[in-house]
């Protein structure tokens, strides 16, 4: 953990400071000093850079923010995703910075590292650094992607050697206090033939909570591995959220990834999924609700790059109040890929007028022998099915939460961890307010 600085901007000053404390390898500094001087160089994005026209981050003042000073740890917020899950190891961090973690005896004999980010590099730094320079996540791509690649502080890694097969759950937690700043960076690999699945959660101390999350995932699955990853966005409804997110699915290899977004103020996320080996697999899962006046945007991005590979994305948003969300997605066919089958999905339920749904479903095919679908609905609550419940003695809230649970169900159904399905449906159903409120 590094010390505890006196320059909190993301300033010049500061990063010198920064760089200085924390005692890193020559490698990963020059990896930070690239990505510095490409975060200087950029402007903040605007509503006339069309991946941003629909997301206006005026409001955001980015001076702000700055690099955190230290822990000021109170007691956690309960990890929903934990509940009454026999876990093979556990992490947290606090506003950036680490919390002891754990990793069962039984895993850890076999090779596998699974901790903090910090102490990793310390004691595995040369196993590490090939994944940190495949450089998954483009940290030229814009300027919170160069942000976190040059100032992350705190993060969680897995690494699952060949042929070990983990079939306990892994989980970390992030944590941010109220204006706090939340730089997390996860780094997951899986070699040849390993299996693992690590559910991931963010959480703020109070609710109405603000603060800045810049964050970044990379998941590199190996061949014939098999990776289950879980990641619920649950901060408070101030915090500003971006995140660019990366996954490599190699040969014969599969990714279930699935994602829970019910907090901050604002979130803009990239997600990408690559499918790089022959007979390559991957299944993305997403599930939303929004209220107040949140605005969460998700690009999601199937590229297929390699031939006869499958993906399949499902996302679903529920819309409250004010709210609005933004889904673009992309399937992109490489020249080479033939034999792809992919398909993806937005459904969209408005549960007031005021509410808005953007779906922005795209298709980029150079390859000629391909099934490439997609598809997307927006639609309100049926007054005849509330009226149906209602007839037989539910109350109007209880009949609107009913049919909420009922949309997102497709997407429950897909997670093949029981106390994960339950959790994600109380954390919507406890948000779900009477449609007339």
């Amino acid at each position: 953990m590094s010390a505890t600085l006196t320059n909190t901007g993301f300033t010049q000053e500061a990063f010198d400071e920064f760089l200085a404390s924390r005692n890193e390898p020559v490698w990963l500094s020059d990896l930070r000093a690239v990505a510095w001087s490409r975060y200087n160089e950029l402007d903040m994005p605007g509503r006339r850079d069309e991946e941003w026209m629909r997301t206006d981050i005026r409001l955001l003042k980015l001076d702000k923010f700055g690099f955190p000073t230290g822990s000021r740890q109170t007691e956690l917020p309960n990890a929903l995703l934990a509940e009454g899950v026999e876990l093979g190891g556990r992490g947290a961090s606090f506003d950036s910075h680490s919390l002891q973690g754990e990793l069962e005896d039984a895993w850890a004999s076999k090779g596998v590292l699974y901790g903090n980010l910090d102490d990793m590099l310390a004691e595995h730094g040369e196993r590490l650094r090939p994944y940190f320079e495949r450089k998954l996540v483009d940290p030229l791509q814009d300027k919170f992607a160069a942000l976190n690649a040059a100032c992350w502080q705190s993060g969680t890694v897995l690494f699952v050697p060949r042929g070990i097969k983990i079939d306990q759950p892994l989980h970390t937690l992030a944590v941010m206090s109220d204006g706090g700043v939340d730089l997390h960076r996860t780094l997951v690999i899986l070699e040849e033939d390993a299996e693992a699945t690590l559910l991931a959660e963010t959480a703020s101390t109070e609710t109405h909570g603000g603060g800045l999350h810049c964050g970044a995932i990379e998941l590199i699955v190996g061949k014939n591995a098999r990776l289950r990853y879980v990641n619920l966005q649950n901060w408070g409804d101030g915090v500003w959220h971006f995140a660019h997110q990366m996954a490599h699915v190699g040969q014969g290899a599969n990714l279930q990834w699935t994602i829970g977004a019910l907090g901050s103020r604002l979130a803009k996320v990239n997600q990408h999924v690559a499918l790089t080996g022959i007979d390559a697999e991957a299944q993305v899962n997403g599930a939303m609700f929004t209220q107040g006046k949140q605005h969460l945007s998700y690009n999601t991005h199937q590229h297929h790059r390699a031939a006869h590979c499958r993906s399949d994305l499902l996302y679903k948003s529920a819309l409250q109040d004010h709210s609005r969300t933004v889904w673009r997605g992309m399937i992109k066919v490489d020249k080479g890929a033939q034999r792809t089958d992919a398909y993806q999905r937005n459904d969209n339920l408005m549960l007031a007028t005021t509410a808005r749904a953007d779906s922005i479903p795209g298709l980029e095919i150079e390859a000629d022998d391909v099934r490439c679908t997609h598809g997307s609905t927006s639609g309100r609550v049926d007054d005849q099915q509330l009226f149906y419940a209602m007839t037989r003695g539910y109350t109007r809230k209880e009949a609107v939460r009913m049919i909420v649970t009922g949309f997102f169900q497709q997407v429950f159904d897909r997670i093949t961890i029981e106390s994960v399905r339950e959790a994600l449906g109380k954390a919507i159903g406890r948000r779900v307010r009477d449609l007339g409120e």
